[in-house]
């Protein structure tokens, strides 16, 4: 199955570079075998262009093979002993500088047997990291043993040295990622909770489970033994969300878990080994492996599988085998390709079961077999990989289910099910109807234990939507809470949602044009216990202004909004949050055409985007003292769109250490911008790093815009009225949905102008100011009679 993979994709390749008919330049990465070299080598065609062709390989066999020529292979060399020695202190004291001198002489020795191995020296660094004692680092120098090769297969010594320094809870949760396959993205709250359910973590005094086992995550990122990575697909405030295990100490930890009986991979299983199985990792190309699975299966406590599943029938199916699993914690089917409804058909067998994670590629399953009420032990359900139409009734016995995660459908939950759920803590990807919010809302007051809630509405009226979000916010003693707009059923203007028929409107020569007629108000609604919240997130709905109550949310460390417009008392209370740690703002435009950031004591990501030209950002000396990270969308195509800013005061920013700039304007301005960002950031000692990305686009004063959209649907739907008046089909085309929400957004809009330009002398300046009045009066009467 995995050559005919490779075969496709080598067809692939080879019809797109065959229609190019130019030169290529193709980097193939980690080759791991020569058969896959051959397959991949035949897909390039040989042009007589003077293409080139890059592998790498851990391999000498697959290099040679990839190389006629023995000139062309590249063996990669060790680092220097001065490059090692940087390298080794900047990771265990953070300058090359900071070194003890009692510890010169052991640091040089040790360097001598890492032998410019970077994996090598990061792993042992990391262990002596702020480490004064010499008798510590005598001890790694004696525990290394001889000088090493350069070879991965003699770091061993070395990373049992990280393993065995590890509390026993942490190497055990190491251990546990043996179950992955290679160069797979492991989510991290996905990790911790099956370290919950194997019973790995325990809770501490004032820390809950999960936050013991978010402290081990980190620790094992600190200590280089896991490597942070991204979901493409998600968002958390610049936090790590997901790691990733280096191909060498997966090896080794392979290594230790077969030693221990800890973990048995499809390798081990497929020899039909008699050994007691415990934890089982599964990673099937083809159909046909699973059935080759044999050995002592009833004792599993953990099954993890990857791949593909036989597409028979349960009868067909012993490595899933649940009649034989009567002692199993934890079944992850989350990363299946082809997960069918049969291959549950005997999960009620599974007595003991604390977390179950299924998934599929495909939309064979809705709704969830009955057999999962008899799940009593139940704790973590994920089926976000799933499309769940219904739910069964029988899940209202699931009593001691503390976590729901859903791709549910908008109305799967509201039967009465969930709000029975009475141990429920977490409950997130709700999708919502508008009809349906009562019932949501009913159900959520039943459950008392609820702490994080995340939902996607669905073509909600404004009213509605501030009312459904202050209620969440004032009612509910909820932790973490994310609100977001399903954008996908009509053209998202601001909050407000409209017909796709109209979608000449979602493209105006400005570009995209996001502005809400009516904006959200929170300022009523304040919550019952205001230090309750840790993170808020509404990133889909403009808001007026930032409600004055935000001030007493002394918890609050991540949030994520979007303003109309930014004034100086929004930012002093942000500014004055004294947890937050996390910060995304979005905004139209600053006020008085400026956004002065003070404040903000504890905060250490903070994105920016600004959509619209004439606004300053500029950040106030002794501001953001512990800001790390900085990402800013802003639009500069001359002076006036920064309002003459230079370097926005990024100098004040000490503490920072990575700048993502994206400017949308033209070329010579931009450059210009980066010029001057890039010597602000040079004024900072510890050398933050810049990445940037420019877009050409059009220059876009938010002022302008609004007068010239009105403009633009004014003449539109003078037009449409004319045209229905000479139709034949006057009455069904008058009382239309469509030209009733059409009409209605033309007068929305034009309020939305009263507000945003005041009376300031803009309106004045405004050329059809008269005709859109007039134009207003006659819609108003149309609507009346309508």
């Amino acid at each position: 199955m995995l050559q005919d993979i490779l075969t496709l994709y080598a067809f692939n390749i080879q019809s797109s570079l065959l229609k190019s008919y130019s030169r290529y330049l193709v980097v193939i990465d980690d080759l791991w075998s020569t058969k896959a070299w051959k397959t991949i080598r035949d897909a390039l065609p040989d042009n007589d262009h003077r293409s080139r062709i890059i592998t790498s390989t851990r391999n000498h066999t697959v290099a040679s093979c990839c190389c006629l020529q023995g000139d062309y292979i590249y063996k990669m060399k060790p680092l220097s002993f001065s490059e090692s020695r940087k390298l080794f202190l900047e990771r265990a004291f953070g300058s090359e500088d900071l070194c003890y001198p009692h510890l010169k002489e052991v640091c040089n020795k040790i360097l001598e047997k890492c032998a410019g191995l970077p994996l090598a020296i990061i792993s042992i660094s990391s262990l002596l990291a702020d480490e004064p004692a010499r008798e510590e680092w005598d001890r790694a120098l004696a525990a290394m043993g001889s000088s090493l090769e350069v070879e991965a297969g003699d770091m061993t010594k070395i990373l049992s040295l990280s393993y065995f320094d590890l509390p026993h809870p942490m190497r055990t949760c190491l251990l546990y990622l043996s179950a992955y396959p290679e160069d797979r993205v492991i989510e991290k709250w996905s990790l911790i909770q099956k370290w919950i359910a194997e019973g790995f973590i325990h809770e501490r005094q004032g820390w809950s489970t999960y936050q013991v086992g978010e402290y081990y995550f980190n620790e094992l990122i600190n200590r280089n033994l896991i490597k942070p990575a991204n979901l493409e697909d998600k968002e958390e405030y610049g936090q790590v969300l997901a790691c990733q295990v280096h191909d060498i100490i997966l090896d080794f930890i392979t290594c230790k878990a077969k030693e221990e009986n800890f973990m048995t991979s499809f390798g081990d299983a497929e020899q039909g080994k008699t050994h007691r199985v415990r934890r089982l990792s599964l990673v099937s190309r083809n159909n046909d492996e699973m059935a080759t699975v044999s050995g002592d299966l009833s004792h599993i406590r953990s099954l993890a599988m990857f791949g593909y599943l036989p597409q028979h029938s349960a009868s067909d199916f012993p490595a899933l085998g649940l009649l034989d699993f009567p002692a199993l914690c934890v079944l992850d089917l989350g990363e299946c390709e082809d997960l069918e409804n049969f291959h549950l058909g005997n999960v009620e067998k599974l007595l003991l079961l604390k977390y179950l994670r299924l998934g599929s590629r495909s939309d064979s399953i809705t709704e969830l077999p009955e057999g999962i009420g008899k799940l009593k032990y139940l704790e973590t359900l994920d089926v976000r990989r799933l499309r769940v139409g219904k739910l069964p009734s029988t899940m209202t016995r699931l009593q001691r289910l503390v976590r729901l995660y859903g791709g549910f459908g908008p109305t799967c939950l509201w039967n009465g099910t969930i709000g029975q759920l009475q141990s429920l803590e977490e409950l997130t990807d709700v999708e919502i109807l508008e009809t349906e919010v009562g019932k949501f809302l009913q159900e959520l007051s039943q459950l008392t234990k609820l702490r994080t809630l995340s939902v996607c509405v669905q073509r909600m009226k404004k009213e509605d939507a501030a009312r459904f979000a202050g209620t969440l916010i004032s009612s509910h003693n909820i932790h973490h809470l994310s609100i977001r707009q399903d954008h996908l059923n009509g053209i998202l203007l601001g909050q407000c949602r409209y017909p796709a028929t109209f979608g000449a409107f979602r493209q105006t020569r400005y570009g995209n044009f996001y502005i809400d007629p009516e904006l959200l108000s929170l300022e009523s609604w304040c919550p019952s216990n205001p230090s309750a919240f840790r993170k808020m997130c509404i990133p889909d709905y403009y808001i007026d202004k930032v409600p004055n109550w935000m001030s007493l949310l002394v918890n609050l460390r991540g949030l994520e909004l979007c303003v109309c417009r930014i004034g100086p008392e929004d930012v002093a209370i942000l500014g004055g949050i004294p947890a937050l740690g996390f910060l995304k703002l979005e905004t139209f435009y600053g006020r008085n055409g400026r956004i002065l950031v003070r404040g903000f004591r504890s905060l250490k990501y903070f994105k920016l985007i600004v959509k619209y030209c004439g606004t300053a950002v500029e950040f106030q000396e002794g501001s953001m003292a512990k800001l790390e990270v900085l990402e800013l969308d802003i639009k500069a195509h001359e002076v006036t769109c920064v309002n003459y800013a230079s370097d926005f005061g990024i100098q004040h920013l000490s503490a920072l250490t990575k700048v993502d700039l994206t400017i949308y304007g033209y070329s010579g301005f931009t450059d210009e911008i980066r010029r001057l960002i890039k010597t602000a950031l040079g004024k900072l000692g510890n050398r933050p790093t810049l990445s940037y990305f420019d877009v050409a686009d059009l220059c876009d004063h938010f002022e302008t815009a609004v007068s010239h959209l009105s403009e633009l649907l004014a003449l539109i739907l003078l037009h449409c009225i004319c045209s229905i008046h000479l139709a034949y089909y006057w009455p069904a085309i008058y009382f239309s949905d469509n030209f009733l929400s059409l009409c209605c957004f033309g007068l929305n809009l034009f309020s939305f102008n009263l507000f945003c330009l005041g009376s300031s002398n803009k309106l004045r300046k405004m050329p059809r100011l008269p005709f859109l009045i007039g134009y207003s009066n006659i819609l108003m009467k149309m609507l009346c009679r309508a």
